[in-house]
């Protein structure tokens, strides 16, 4: 069976609810114009890239976005891709959470270890199904692979392919990161941009 040899972990556009502001997690918000816009010019970046596989979450702005990029090919669903739960944080921008959950908020923002998101998802929770959601894609047979995600299970994969977590607010809307394994079969990471370009093994 081929191995996975090159993912590139591509994060859906904006949305109608304004997803750079507001913690859409379970929300199932559809893409504005603004994002359709920031997945075509994502687009430009993958001309000439062959993708045996091409995945996205259930949720509509994941979906959307891998269809705009897919095109007439087929783009798988995987539930284990949805976003994390951000419990009664959802939906709310960050002005709201600093007034509801001043405290909270605060550990949040300073990355203390423990936190967890007030009746949210349990974030071990959410690791063990991004990952084993990702290792269904290693298993199944393609060597190059688009998956175009959300930002909290990009950073997961990320980390867990890399090594070490991505800078805090990345990836933005529209952009990417890609991974491609090397002989040894570890991975390395390429260009982080909203114009991915394949990489030379």
């Amino acid at each position: 069976m081929p191995v996975l040899r090159r993912v590139v972990l591509l994060r859906h556009g904006e949305t109608q609810g304004d997803s750079a502001s507001r913690f859409h997690g379970s929300n199932d918000v559809a893409l504005s114009d603004a994002g359709r816009h920031q997945i075509r010019e994502a687009v430009h970046g993958l001309k000439g890239e062959v993708f045996e596989l091409v995945v996205a979450s259930p949720l509509r702005r994941s979906w959307q976005s891998a269809a705009i990029v897919a095109g007439t090919a087929p783009v798988r669903l995987e539930a284990g891709f949805r976003e994390i739960h951000f419990g009664r944080w959802e939906g709310l921008s960050l002005e709201e959470i600093q007034a509801r959950d001043p405290i909270l908020c605060e550990d949040w923002q300073a990355g203390r270890e423990g936190f967890e998101y007030p009746s949210g998802e349990r974030r071990a929770d959410f690791r063990a199904r991004v990952l084993a959601a990702f290792s269904s894609i290693e298993a199944s047979g393609a060597a190059n692979v688009l998956c175009v995600l959300h930002k909290g299970v990009i950073r997961v994969i990320a980390e867990h392919l890399g090594g070490e977590p991505l800078e805090r607010d990345q990836p933005a809307l529209g952009c990417s990161v890609s991974f491609t394994r090397a002989a040894g079969g570890s991975w390395r990471a390429g260009r982080r941009s909203s114009n991915p370009e394949a990489l030379v093994a």
